[in-house]
């Protein structure tokens, strides 16, 4: 009975994440909804309002490129969901953050392989500005 009580447990507590599936091209939808603006349609640094930023738009395409070849994948979460601020327009990047926030957790792995838990939304749109590094 314990380990019926132990299998039921593991599915109850897993089987949510299970459930939740990172897409690319939901990350993209996301990202042309909420990102292209600045960041521009391709994703290089150059929309219609990153003249109006403080700072440089960078190019999302050269993440992995400008680190060693792997893709920064916990520094650009924090600085989507706001745990790490980036003042680029008089307040902090990014202004859609709380499009992100959800109870949908699930965990992506961090260059190092530890896991980091961040909101399916957010996932989907990591999943994106990976899949266009340039090689």
């Amino acid at each position: 009975m314990q380990i019926v009580r132990g299998i039921l447990l593991a599915l109850f507590v897993t089987g949510p994440v299970l459930a939740q599936e990172v897409s690319v091209d939901e990350g993209r939808d996301l990202y042309r909804t909420y990102c292209w603006q600045c960041h521009g349609f391709e994703a290089t640094g150059d929309g219609p309002m990153a003249e109006m930023l403080a700072i440089r738009t960078p190019d999302l395409t050269k993440l992995a490129g400008e680190n060693d070849g792997v893709f920064p994948i916990d520094r650009i979460a924090e600085q989507i969901d706001g745990r790490s601020q980036l003042l680029a327009h008089g307040g902090e990047m990014p202004i859609f953050g709380a499009v992100f926030e959800t109870d949908q957790q699930i965990a992506v792995a961090l260059p190092s392989g530890q896991p980091m838990m961040v909101g399916l939304p957010l996932a989907n749109l990591l999943a994106f500005l990976e899949s266009i590094q340039a090689e």
